[in-house]
């Protein structure tokens, strides 16, 4: 197949969110897109083992869609051939009591991945606000000093958000993590085919809730949002990927091979050389374990 060309998908200042495709397979059938996959993921879990051994990076990948976009399974294929100590995945839910007694960017923040490692949010940071503007009654529940009632959430208040969060991304960018957001562009009637399918397999009906139907009344509202916090944080150091998301293999494939393209640009990142004195000395080490 085709390489993916990540200029498709990587939003910039020209980008136009509203026409966004939603479905690409390549023209290829999905046990082609399978195979492909399995070449680049291949590929990255060895990056992984070089970047743990270099130890200066970390990655942070930060997945964003409407429900049933396929966030689950598409962590679950792309980051298969990692080693597991190599990379954590969080899931963020509400909020916590614990963390509502935090600023709301505490919990991602201590969720971060430590140098040489790849961390996956399953839902971001972006929530705060996604969910939030969509239902601006949930940010009450920060007890924000000034924010007395809904009314006082003003469009002043997310731009100070989005603010907050681009200065947030820009130091953590600046201290060696390496950003990717992805958004998943499912469309409205696969999004409604999935949820069919939850509701009909047996194995699949715990991931069906009644609160899917009622967010699902609200997909006007989440696509205005989810294209003004796009437009609003896609930096050069921390850029967003729109991903047509209704072809699952298809939308593996692009985030694996943009994570791929992008991670190679990292020249720097090598396996240090063993010490002087180790190496000069290899022979003799090994001389050692082969006469016991």
């Amino acid at each position: 197949m085709r390489k993916v060309d990540i200029k498709e998908y990587k939003v910039d200042k020209g980008t136009n969110i509203s026409s966004a495709i939603t479905n690409e397979n390549f023209g290829q059938s999905d046990k082609k897109l399978k195979k492909e996959l399995e070449d680049i993921r291949e590929e990255l879990g060895d990056f992984q083992d070089t970047l743990y051994a270099h130890g200066k990076y970390s990655v942070l990948i930060c997945l964003q869609g409407m429900d049933t976009a396929g966030k689950d399974s598409l962590i679950r294929e792309v980051f298969k051939d990692f080693n597991a100590r190599g990379v954590v995945v969080y899931s963020f839910k509400v909020p916590t009591e614990l963390e509502l007694k935090h600023d709301y960017l505490w919990r991602h923040y201590i969720a971060l991945p430590a140098k040489g490692k790849f961390g996956v949010f399953n839902r971001t940071h972006y929530e705060n606000v996604l969910v939030t503007r969509v239902h601006p009654e949930y940010i009450m529940n920060e007890h924000i000093p000034g924010v007395h009632s809904v009314a006082d959430i003003t469009d002043e208040f997310w731009a100070k958000r989005f603010e907050q969060i681009n200065a947030f991304e820009k130091h953590i960018a600046d201290n060696g993590t390496l950003i990717f957001k992805f958004f998943l562009n499912v469309s409205k009637e696969e999004q409604r085919q999935r949820l069919l399918r939850r509701l009909a397999l047996k194995e699949k009906n715990w991931k069906f809730s009644p609160g899917d139907l009622k967010e699902r009344k609200l997909w006007d509202k989440y696509q205005e949002c989810y294209k003004d916090a796009i437009t609003r944080t896609s930096k050069p150091k921390a850029p967003w990927y729109i991903v047509p998301a209704d072809n699952k293999n298809g939308a593996r494939v692009i985030v694996a091979s943009i994570l791929l393209q992008e991670l190679k640009k990292y020249t720097d990142i090598k396996e240090p050389e063993l010490d002087h004195k180790i190496q000069v000395n290899l022979e003799e080490y090994k001389n050692q374990l082969e006469s016991e």
